[in-house]
């Protein structure tokens, strides 16, 4: 690896020396493993909390249940009662006549049928029943013991809906996912460029002043039909001497790569990585983190990056030499992300989700690494849980995972396009992107 990706790490990158640009259409992102909640974090406990007073307080209601039976009368048992499988009228019979000494007698010969609809009639030969399936005695609570243990589970079930309410009132998140929080956003609006103020010095694209792209029916992004004007173009990229805007595509990537080497020097966690690592880690997620960064300039009406006074649309990346096989799925990746409509907080965690991925290439650190990122997603998961309201929350953790795993996908062509372009007209790519798909 050469001296100058290196040195933009430990330096955390200089515009004036480096120059600009990135285009978003033509980085892509990355995959994530799907973590299970974690029952030891805040998060996870409380989720856990949850589930557990609402399946204790309908389990017996469970349509899939296996039918039990009492043993005693034939009716629904709802569990094992000193010792036995019975229903809730059977336990309670039990448990007075016992509790009470209660003595009955036999109408007639003792050999009453106790049956669901016929226990009532002869309370003796139902007690015998009891006794004869295998209820014990020994196992019958005082009144004064069952009412002290009704009161403790009554205590305890309140103190955890308390804990609940308490927890999604402040919003579920432990101080240190704050501060986690904290941290990627100041990264993120220090050093993120979303109306391009600084993008000065750039090679202009020769025809910025001639074409202007018609607007995409983002109704239907996976059977996108590039515009007319863009498809005459399709062929003429595809000579050496007719990448066009290749220089202004060059110089609009660079910017963004600075900009996400930044973001990445400012996260502390980053710079406590081995300087090998953090070479690994932004090799292989530049590209992903700047999707996503970029995803929260995009315009859904106008299918366009509109970036302060410029705007970018995805025939820019036809224009450049990408195919569509890579450009139809990109933009289709922009117009799902935008349409969930995420928070602040959770497009900087996707960053760093992207950012902190232990299967990069050259990676040494994986456990460290893989820490950071288990962490980083369970925050993510908090967040959502307790700051989207029902049911909209329901899924969305789940689709943001599947999306970085596409981006994953989307990146890897994005690699093998790039290399393509550089191979046939390597004169127009600035130092830095040689250096990040050499």
């Amino acid at each position: 690896m050469s001296s100058l990706l290196i040195s933009s790490v430990h330096t955390g990158m200089n515009s004036q020396e480096l120059g600009p640009g990135i285009i978003q259409q033509d980085w892509t992102p990355s995959v994530y493993p799907v973590y299970e909640e974690d029952s030891n974090s805040s998060c996870g406990s409380l989720g856990t909390s949850v589930r557990s007073v609402k399946a204790s307080e309908g389990e017996d209601n469970d349509p899939d249940a296996e039918e039990k039976v009492c043993t005693v009368c034939g009716d629904r048992a709802n569990g094992y009662h000193f010792h036995v499988l019975t229903c809730e009228g059977c336990k309670g019979f039990f448990r007075r006549s016992m509790a009470k000494g209660l003595t009955f007698t036999c109408p007639f010969t003792r050999t009453c049928t106790v049956a669901k609809n016929k226990r009532r009639r002869c309370q003796a030969c139902r007690l015998q029943k009891c006794l004869d399936v295998g209820m014990r005695r020994d196992m019958i609570m005082s009144e004064d013991a069952l009412m002290a243990r009704r009161e403790l589970r009554m205590r305890k079930k309140q103190e955890r809906l308390q804990k609940v309410h308490k927890v999604s009132e402040v919003g579920s998140l432990t101080e240190e996912q704050k501060q986690l929080i904290a941290i990627l956003i100041e990264a993120h609006r220090k050093h993120f460029d979303s109306n391009f103020n600084n993008f000065v010095g750039y090679r202009r694209s020769p025809l910025a002043d001639l074409w202007i792209p018609p607007p995409i029916d983002s109704s239907s992004p996976s059977d996108m039909d590039l515009s007319p004007n863009a498809q005459l173009l399709t062929d003429s990229v595809l000579q050496a001497d007719d990448f066009r805007e290749l220089p202004h595509f060059a110089d609009l990537s660079t910017y963004m790569i600075q900009q996400v080497i930044k973001f990445a020097k400012e996260i502390p966690a980053f710079r406590a990585l081995p300087i090998d690592d953090q070479i690994s880690l932004l090799k292989g997620s530049t590209m992903e983190v700047s999707q996503i960064q970029f995803n929260s300039v995009f315009n859904l009406e106008t299918n366009m990056w509109e970036c302060g006074r410029m705007k970018f649309s995805i025939e820019l990346g036809i224009m450049t030499g990408f195919q569509q096989l890579f450009l139809e799925p990109l933009l289709k990746f922009h117009v799902t992300l935008r349409k969930l409509k995420l928070h602040e907080p959770e497009y900087v965690l996707m960053q760093a989700l992207a950012l902190f991925s232990p299967d990069r290439p050259g990676v040494m650190e994986h456990s460290v690494i893989d820490e950071i990122q288990e962490r980083t997603a369970l925050t993510l998961k908090c967040y959502i849980d307790y700051h989207h309201p029902l049911p909209d929350s329901r899924f969305l953790y789940a689709k943001l995972l599947s999306l970085l795993a596409e981006l994953r996908t989307l990146n890897v062509e994005n690699t093998r396009q790039i290399v393509h372009i550089q191979n046939i007209t390597s004169d127009a790519m600035t130092p830095l992107m040689k250096e990040l798909y050499s």
